[in-house]
């Protein structure tokens, strides 16, 4: 059992002893300091809410509305919803903040609590240890009887968000229905599997194959969209009928793509994609993803005539940077895609509307498409340490040891070599170093970070 509390919100898993998973007395209590945080930061006292299809997901709902409730917040309720959906609601309710109700691509036996500010963005890491001390210290004020909170429901969002995405003048909507695209998805029974086959019909998509749609919760596999959890669709893909193929995860942030022939287009390369049909279209303009995600976004970015940065791991990390360099996309290599003239936030469904009216102007096939970006491969490796260990000094001495080379360190130690790199992050739950290593060929890849475990090792050795 665990229970972890971070920038992304408080996770961990359904059931066990309090403060060691993620019980009903954490939920009460993490809900009644973001609830207090709202109170006192903003003078608003409405909140909006709503939940993936995981199978703890009604009881967490009903625990974080009585608490809110309790607390003299308004609670509107958008039931079985998304995260990007919940982020539109929350300014469109001009409500002071929201909660997600969702362990994104972790298993079932997960869940958790995302925190989102009144702009429906995801709080700050100051932001959020306010609201971590506030729950460690307990420092609630509950509502006496007379002005308990109010509860309403609103489910109307599926029906705003797409309304909004197809306004997008980016998003061509007569360009995909000339098409009449195939396409075979997979919702992995979340909320995906409402929302989706919604999308894809009012952009005019002529015929979708359904696998795991029903919102049951009971994950037909495991829910992150990796290659190796992409079998079914894959196969379904490999005889040939379609187009392409669709992935979200249960709260439908991250999107992948599967090309015609059931290979995988690569969850690295939507934001690619997406981002160069977006600067195609605007003549240029700036990117941002984070410092673990693929260079070819840089690559196509300075194809275009415009300027990349790079952000620390996290959304809200990117979303800071985007605004700082004013960049008209960005994201993150796990298929996040950040569209700021829509909100900012990943969004799989603005993604999915992009991407098609990308590959219906484009004349081409998913893998040929694929095979005009730049050919990179990433390899991700991890070394465990034992906890006496330090690992931040770790990192300062491999930033040393390179110091000749370009380093960047506002999120661990990343170590360019031409147009290859390896970046090194500490774990924040657990003594590991991350290493992800990138080149143009798996083998290249794994021989530099196989390189960096190395020199890694034999600090450790020096020190020990």
């Amino acid at each position: 059992m665990a229970l972890i509390k971070s920038i992304s919100g408080i996770r961990g898993t359904i059931g066990g002893a309090a403060g060691e998973g993620l019980t009903p007395i954490d939920v009460v209590k993490y809900a009644a300091a973001f609830g207090t945080w709202v109170l006192e930061t903003t003078q608003n006292n409405t909140i909006v809410i709503g939940r993936d299809a995981r199978i703890s997901g009604e009881m967490v709902s009903k625990l974080v509305e009585g608490t809110l409730r309790g607390l003299g917040i308004n609670v509107i309720d958008l039931g079985l919803s998304t995260t990007p959906t919940v982020e539109i609601a929350v300014p469109a309710k001009k409500a002071g903040g929201g909660i997600i109700l969702t362990a994104s691509h972790n298993p079932k036996q997960w869940n958790a609590l995302k925190l989102l500010n009144d702009k429906g963005e995801f709080i700050s890491d100051a932001d959020g240890q306010q609201v971590l001390a506030l729950g460690d210290n307990e420092a609630f004020n509950f509502a006496p009887v007379n002005k308990l909170g109010q509860y309403s429901t609103d489910t109307t969002f599926f029906k705003k968000h797409i309304k909004a995405i197809l306004a997008l003048p980016l998003v061509d909507v007569e360009a995909i229905k000339a098409k009449k695209f195939r396409v075979v998805i997979d919702c992995v029974n979340s909320t995906g599997g409402i929302v989706v086959p919604m999308l894809l019909e009012a952009l005019g998509v002529e015929t979708v194959e359904k696998l795991f749609c029903e919102p049951t919760g009971d994950f037909a596999h495991n829910p992150e969209p990796l290659p190796e959890n992409l079998r079914d669709i894959a196969r379904v893909l490999e005889k040939g009928s379609f187009d392409l193929g669709i992935v979200v995860d249960p709260d439908v942030d991250r999107l992948a793509l599967v090309n015609e022939d059931g290979s995988m287009f690569g969850e690295e390369y939507t934001l690619v994609a997406v981002a160069d049909y977006v600067l195609q279209q605007n003549g240029g303009g700036n990117t941002v993803s984070n410092l673990s995600s693929t260079r070819a976004l840089r690559d196509v970015t300075e194809k275009h005539g415009g300027h990349y940065a790079a952000a620390a791991v996290g959304e809200v990390n990117v979303v800071t940077k985007m605004k700082e360099t004013n960049a008209i996309i960005g994201g993150e290599g796990n298929g996040g895609i950040i569209y700021p003239e829509l909100h900012y936030g990943r969004d799989s469904l603005v993604g999915i509307a992009l991407f098609l009216s990308h590959l219906a102007k484009s004349n081409l096939t998913m893998t040929r498409l694929r095979a005009s970006y730049p050919g990179y491969f990433i390899s991700k490796n991890k070394i465990e340490l034992t906890p006496e260990i330090d690992t931040d000094q770790v990192l300062v001495q491999m930033e040393q040891r390179y110091a000749k080379q370009p380093v960047n360190t506002i999120d661990g130690v990343k170590i360019e070599f031409d147009k290859e790199w390896v970046h090194l992050r500490k774990s924040n739950t657990e003594p590991i170093i991350r290493i992800y290593a990138e080149s143009d060929s798996n083998a290249t890849a794994d021989h530099l970070a196989n390189k960096i475990i190395a020199d890694i090792k034999e600090i450790i050795s020096v020190k020990s």
